[in-house]
């Protein structure tokens, strides 16, 4: 079995310690490319330079997440544009809207979440989106912006019914993560993943975060990582009644799709503007 983690915050402070040994527990488990989440400037250059000291199997995206957005300024779009141009930056996101912490004001998350959604368009690169309670909102930014569907990815899915079935309806791309795992509060998760054509359903850990709660044994201090992308592989084909195997394979060669950049040679010469990029922030 080889998968793709579409998301994962290497980046944590959690993995400070042994970053190296957690990759290499992901990749002898056959999770062979990692997709490091940015959700601020910031992070997203510490996503990207973790995926240039392991190339051809660490990637990164490079946006703002909503918690951030109200840290934005002038300068924001153009370090995210500077970031993009890496090959190694798969996508624009970790963006979108949250409403239900609401740590940025929600006028604030919708104008950077529109600002990206366009820089998106603008560079031709998918988008790593988040949204919780706030789908209609979400939907808005979206319809009015346009971006392809196919480019759309909705990160870590944990909605409802009516709001998969929209996302479904636009022909965007739904990742589903160990929350799948959850007999709480992922329940009818475990039923929604069948409506999920096989061409739009993409898988991630979200580590350190949503670590499968029916993991066995327990990881010390609950931490998640991306060695445990085979167990939620495994839950959600059991849910679908589908062969994990098979399944691997679709949602390896889907995040391919989606992410073409993840799957193209890197090259260590490609023209850097980091340094221009971070100065004004």
């Amino acid at each position: 079995m080889q998968l793709v983690d579409i998301g994962v915050n290497l980046g944590h402070r959690s993995f400070t310690a042994d970053r190296e040994a957690v990759i290499d527990r992901a990749v002898a488990a056959g999770v062979r490319t990692m997709i490091c989440t940015g959700t601020s400037v910031r992070g997203s250059q510490d996503a990207l330079a973790l995926a240039r000291s392991r190339p051809g199997v660490l990637y990164a995206t490079a946006g703002v997440h909503p918690h951030d957005a109200s840290r934005c300024d002038a300068h924001t779009i153009e370090a995210l544009r500077a970031l993009a141009d890496r090959p190694e930056v798969v996508a624009i996101g970790e963006c979108g809207l949250d409403f239900n912490r609401d740590f940025s004001p929600r006028p604030v998350q919708v104008e950077w979440f529109r600002r990206q959604v366009a820089l998106a368009k603008d560079l031709a690169l998918p988008l790593f989106l988040h949204e919780r309670d706030a789908a209609e909102a979400f939907l808005a930014v979206l319809d009015a912006e346009k971006p392809a569907p196919e480019t759309v990815v909705v990160h870590c899915f944990t909605g409802d019914g009516p709001t998969l079935r929209e996302y479904l309806r636009r022909g965007y791309n739904i990742g589903i993560t160990g929350w799948v795992c959850d007999e709480r509060r992922g329940l009818h998760l475990r039923t929604l993943v069948k409506e999920i054509g096989c061409e739009r359903l993409l898988v991630e850990t979200d580590a350190p975060f949503l670590t499968p709660r029916d993991l066995r044994p327990k990881p010390a201090a609950g931490r998640n990582e991306p060695a445990f992308l085979p167990h939620v592989l495994r839950e959600v084909a059991r849910c679908r009644g589908e062969d994990p195997e098979q399944l691997a394979a679709i949602t390896t060669a889907n995040a391919h799709r989606v992410f073409p950049r993840s799957q193209a040679p890197v090259d260590p010469t490609h023209g850097d503007r980091l340094r221009s990029a971070a100065g004004g922030r």
